[in-house]
């Protein structure tokens, strides 16, 4: 019968896609390996037969509707990952080999005709593509799967990430930097530990890249200026505090995640676990959402809130009060994905920008529906795959076309990547933390 091999088919299959999708704490919650299982023989997706029955229905539900494409951050810069593609490439794989599938024949690999090795490469593990089709498909998790199988199975990945994973592994950082510097950043100031401060009320989770990025650290100066301004009881883990391994994870090297997220659990469940769980703070969504969202797999339940959502709590409390005119122009905002799409955070920036009283104008593609920058998926830690334009230049552009002198973001990555492209531009756009721009309008003490 032919109906069953047209794109018609999804009518009978998409309704299982919705009834029968894991239930997931996000939208890019990744499943976890069981790494002690020595029985396990494949890990990651090398052919159809690894993949998750789900993502076989995937390529039946798909209706070429090319949406999931036209949001990718990689495919609209030129790069050759199409999340349609690879979707329809199963598809007629399956179709043009049922029988041999049916008896069970071994499928070829899926590098060999549903997607290049350059487009699994490209993948910013945004989430785009997932929040966008209208039948329920998951083409990030096809791609973070065959990830896995190319670190943790073939060794088969970009040279650049092996010192991110070193570092990681040896220093609890991807800069590869000594661990006794993890607190560089904070030196003249009173920051106090865990030991120092035992009583807090907030653990803030620091993060790498304020812990090392020169840039970054500014933010992280920022937040413990705000944190002062409003008497909030905190306290840092110090060098206690490891990578949480989202760069790791989402690369696919999942062995090292694992290791990395067993560390931390273990730190975390000491000092905010027990009969009066604290809240954790950070200003990286990546750090938000692996402790948050995924560290939960492992044993680690944590309430984690981003910096915007602390300090909007603390305006509306009355808590911290802020002046204005510290904003000189129009300002936009830049909502990162792991904040936004991955985790709904998106009134609290607005509700802190509007605080400020700065003339705010939104891009076209504003929060949930935001556009990446380009760093995640570990991005950050290679080079961008070849393509007509880098992401972050993509997304400077659409910022600078609301003709805003200063585009405010949440993330360190966001940060790097914004930064990056406006220094390239040249066009005397500023990029800022909302944490460094709430502590410039602190009252004068």
């Amino acid at each position: 019968p032919y109906f069953p091999y047209t794109k018609h088919f999804h009518l009978i299959v998409a309704g299982f896609n919705f009834l029968l999708k894991p239930n997931r704490t996000s939208l890019g919650e990744l499943e976890p390996i069981d790494l002690e299982d020595e029985s396990i023989e494949q890990f990651g997706a090398a052919r159809l037969e690894d993949l998750h029955w789900k993502q076989i229905i995937d390529a039946y539900s798909c209706i070429m509707c090319n949406r999931c494409q036209d949001v990718c951050p990689a495919y609209t810069t030129g790069k050759e990952l199409s999340p349609s593609a690879l979707e329809i490439n199963k598809r007629y794989y399956i179709n043009a080999n049922l029988n041999g599938l049916a008896n069970g024949d071994q499928s070829i690999p899926l590098l060999d005709y549903a997607i290049s090795e350059s487009a699994v490469w490209a993948c910013t593990a945004c989430g785009a593509c997932v929040q966008v089709c209208p039948v329920g498909n998951e083409p990030m998790f096809d791609i973070m799967y065959m990830r896995r199988n190319q670190v943790l199975m073939e060794s088969n990945f970009p040279h650049e990430l092996q010192q991110a994973y070193r570092g990681m592994e040896r220093s609890g950082n991807p800069w590869n930097l000594a661990r006794k510097d993890r607190m560089g950043w904070a030196k003249g100031l009173e920051i106090a530990t865990v030991e120092e401060n035992p009583d807090f009320d907030v653990l803030w989770w620091v993060g790498c890249a304020p812990s090392y990025d020169m840039r970054a650290q500014k933010t992280a100066t920022a937040f413990a200026q705000v944190l002062d301004a409003a008497n909030v009881s905190f306290a840092v883990l110090g060098d206690m505090e490891n990578c949480t391994g989202d760069s790791a994870r989402r690369s696919g090297n999942e062995a090292l995640f694992y290791e990395l997220a067993l560390t931390n659990i273990e730190v975390l469940n000491e000092f905010v676990a027990g009969e009066k769980p604290k809240r954790i703070v950070t200003t990286c969504p990546h750090c938000m959402h692996t402790l948050g969202k995924e560290y939960h797999q492992y044993g680690g339940s944590y309430e984690v809130i981003h910096s915007t959502q602390l300090i909007a709590e603390l305006m509306e409390q009355g808590k911290l009060r802020t002046e204005t005119g510290s904003i000189k122009g129009q300002i936009t905002l830049h909502d990162p994905c792991y904040l936004a799409r991955q985790n709904g955070v998106v009134d609290e920036p607005r509700y802190t920008l509007r605080g400020l009283d700065g003339d705010f104008v939104e891009m076209p593609r504003n929060s949930t529906k935001s556009f990446c920058c380009g760093a995640g998926g570990a991005q950050m830690w290679k080079e961008e795959e070849h393509g007509t334009q880098a992401v972050n230049m993509t997304r400077y552009e659409e910022a600078a076309a609301t003709g805003a002198n200063t585009i405010a973001v949440g993330c360190p990555f966001c940060l790097t990547m914004l930064t990056d492209a406006s220094n390239q531009a040249d066009q005397g756009v500023e990029v800022k933390d909302l944490v460094e721009l709430v502590a410039d309008a602190l009252p004068a003490s």
